[in-house]
């Protein structure tokens, strides 16, 4: 049998991580939705790709804080401290914005895919035409998604508190086969979408930067479509990792009821990481960046 004090302890020091990512994580996502508010303050337009990035910001900073206090909850079960129904609905809130980064990630790459590809086909010109000035209808349509797949949960919970039959002892994120239904429909669309936009979009631009290459015209700047296409890779790469390490999570639960407390902690730092390379690679907000680091500098020193 595990040490009381040692478990504690290695909870404890999860906690502090979760902290950590929750505290970085304020602070890069809020800077990117500051850059865009004071754009748009300032009376300048924002693109297609600004309005889906400024939703997925708030959609992260949302997801990280339930996910943090539903850890929370969690430590202060261990001290007796317990709070069962709070925390089934700070985990169906998590759930929700979990699926809204992923739908919202995958809307994302479909705009990206739209505004900059060059195909002329009638079918995307017509996609180009109808979807990319409704972004925000888009938007709106995801997180209605992302709220569908929790009415389950949420229709569950509110069954057994009516009649009484709220189980205190099995609840957690992963903890029933309702569950691994909703991961498994709520994330498997959205990625799916976003797999097919991202393939797409890196054929095209590679295709598009060998066509220059061979052309006679060496002035041409190919840098501006490399960066698109590891920014598509980095993202790809994001999203994937982020649904093979939560679905290892799910279902290493429902086969062994082994709670693996360390993956919300680890997920919790990805969206940090992806946000924070949105930054480096978007001129925008990497200038941004760089007066506030010289702001900072300049007030220490």
């Amino acid at each position: 049998m595990a040490d009381p004090t040692a478990t504690n302890v290695l909870y404890l020091g999860l906690l502090v991580l979760a902290l950590m990512a929750l505290i970085a994580g304020l602070v890069i996502h809020s800077f990117i939705i500051g850059v865009n508010v004071s754009d748009w303050w300032r009376g300048r337009s924002l693109t297609p790709v600004d309005h889906v990035v400024f939703a997925i910001e708030i959609s992260r900073i949302c997801s990280q804080s339930t996910a943090t206090l539903y850890y929370l909850l969690d430590f202060l079960t261990r001290r007796n401290l317990s709070f069962p129904l709070t925390q089934r609905i700070v985990g169906i809130n998590n759930s929700l914005f979990n699926y809204g980064n992923f739908w919202l990630t995958s809307l994302l790459c479909i705009v990206f895919y739209l505004k900059i590809s060059n195909l002329h086909t009638r079918l995307f010109l017509y996609l180009r035409r109808m979807m990319l000035p409704r972004t925000g209808r888009l938007i709106v349509a995801s997180l209605l998604l992302s709220a569908a797949n929790c009415v389950l949960p949420i229709l569950k919970t509110i069954t057994e508190v009516i009649n009484g039959k709220y189980n205190k002892t099995t609840d957690n994120l992963f903890n029933n086969n309702l569950n691994v239904y909703n991961y498994s429909i709520g994330t498997f669309f959205p990625l799916l979408f976003y797999s097919i936009s991202s393939v797409l979009l890196f054929v095209s631009l590679y295709h598009h930067t060998t066509r220059m290459k061979m052309s006679s015209n060496l002035s041409i700047n190919l840098e501006t479509y490399y960066s698109a296409m590891r920014f598509v890779a980095v993202t790809f790469i994001y999203n994937t990792t982020y649904f093979i390490v939560l679905f290892f999570g799910v279902f290493f639960y429902y086969l062994y009821r082994a709670n693996l407390k360390w993956i919300i902690i680890f997920l919790e730092f990805l969206p940090v990481l992806h946000s924070s390379y949105l930054i480096y690679r978007t001129a925008k907000l990497r200038s941004q960046m760089s007066k506030v680091l010289q702001n900072v500098m300049d007030f220490l020193f």
